[in-house]
Parts: C-alpha cells; structure tokens; sequence
C-alpha cells in the first residue's frame, strides 16, 4: 500500500538554534515566524535538542533575572525525531505519546533536513472523501485484488468507507477491508462484501 511519508508534508525552510542561542532571541523568533518551537543543532546541523515555547516560559524568571540562559540549558534533550521517509502515520503517533506538536525531521546522520508539525499530519487525515475513493479503487480493488473498477462499490463519507460487492473468496473479502483499513485519512470501513467460496486469497504472480 502507499503510505503518505514525512517528506511529503513536511516543511524544509526551518527556524534553528544552537546551544548557546539566548533565550530572549528565541522567544522572539517564536513570536516573529508564529511557532511553537524549534530544534537545536550543533556545528554540524545535527539536531541535539529541542525548545517550545513551554521550555522558554518556564525558564521565564531566571531569563529575567540574569539574561544569561540560553537553548542549550532549557531544550528537551534528546530531541524526538522522524526521517523524511517514515510514514504520516509514525510521525502522528510519535506526537501523541510524546505530547508535542512538531518534531524535527532529519537524515540518516541525524542532520536536520525539516520540521512536521501536528497540523501538517492533520491535513492528511481530512482528506476529501473524493480523493480517498479514487485511492482505494486504484490501490485496492484494481493494484491489489486485480479486478476492474466496478467490481466493488466504494463509498465514503466523512472518512468512513462503505465497500459493497461480491469477490470471488472470503480471503479476497479480508484483503480489501484490511488494504482500505491502512489508506491515509480513512477513519472506519463498514464491510458489506459478500463471497462465493472460502478461501484464502492468493494474488496470481
């Protein structure tokens, strides 16, 4: 199945510190580029830690007090990263159990290459119903089953997809659901598929 990745959404114009970046500058960076955070690197753009506008508040006192502290004393560190080519849907679940709104993306040396935020992966989970029926014809019903377009009737409404039809075995009928289930921005399946024998499914090579 095609899987949306985090290249795709992600944005590769990213605001960075460093470690001894203060933090009065980040907070007006933060302000200035309307962010609620930004990766720390070193020398070499690897990504070491991260600041959002939490870390920065909660330092709040001690920056007005001696104006001294900088990126590298209030980042969460290490940073929670993603490679541009992981899933959507890894990035959506790293966010939500790590309860943070962006996360850095990086290369294979951990350099940073973007940033995805939770309202980048939320775009694609509205997707238009529209775009995500032509998905599930093209990459279940014709790529993965083999059959013409009309032999399942696919409907979706609001990110729930109705499939009605009947296949040729039950394995075929457990494909199609299973395949529509991962499509990116469907919400629920409802099965209405009906088969002629049971059997399990094997595509022809």
């Amino acid at each position: 199945m095609k899987r949306r990745r985090v290249g795709s959404v992600m944005t590769d114009d990213v605001v960075s510190a460093r470690s001894g970046t203060p933090t009065g500058e980040m907070a007006r960076w933060l302000a200035e580029y309307d962010i609620s955070g930004l990766p720390v690197v070193d020398a070499e753009d690897r990504v070491i830690g991260v600041v959002s506008a939490t870390d920065l508040q909660r330092n709040r006192r001690t920056t007005a007090t001696d104006g001294l502290l900088t990126a590298g004393a209030v980042m969460s560190a290490p940073a929670r990263t993603v490679r541009a080519d992981d899933s959507v849907v890894r990035a959506a679940r790293l966010m939500s159990t790590s309860g943070v709104e962006r996360l850095p993306v990086v290369d294979e040396e951990a350099r940073l290459v973007g940033m995805v935020t939770r309202r980048d992966v939320l775009q694609i989970f509205a997707r238009p119903d529209a775009d995500i029926r032509d998905e599930v014809i093209d990459e279940v019903v014709v790529r993965a089953l083999w059959l013409s377009p009309q032999s399942v009737e696919v409907v979706v409404r609001e990110g729930i997809v109705t499939l009605t039809g009947q296949l040729e075995s039950s394995g075929a009928a457990a494909i199609a659901v299973r395949m529509t289930q991962q499509v990116d921005g469907v919400t629920a399946v409802v099965d209405r598929l009906t088969h002629r024998r049971e059997a399990p499914y094997r595509q022809l090579t």
